[in-house]
């Protein structure tokens, strides 16, 4: 049998460690710039988002998007030496 791969590039990766990402990069106040949603401007808390995104499809579709923008600028950024 031969194995397929995932063509979801978000495959394996966890809510939680998508929006920690996000977070350590953009910070919580960045996020609530970014994504309008209560959870990243009053109280802000990676419990409290991580709930109401397992909730509310539309918003973890907005994370989901940041992230990937996110990794595609990681990735495209030359190292340096």
């Amino acid at each position: 049998m031969t194995e397929q791969k995932s063509r979801d590039p978000l495959h394996g990766i966890t809510l939680e460690a998508i929006l920690t990402q996000l977070v350590e990069h953009h910070g919580w106040e960045k996020m609530g710039q970014i994504i309008k949603i209560r959870c990243f401007t009053n109280d802000p808390s990676i419990k409290s988002s991580l709930q109401f995104l397992r909730r509310t499809p539309w918003a973890r579709s907005k994370v989901e998007e940041l992230y990937l923008k996110y990794q595609r600028n990681v990735l495209s950024k030359p190292k340096r030496p």
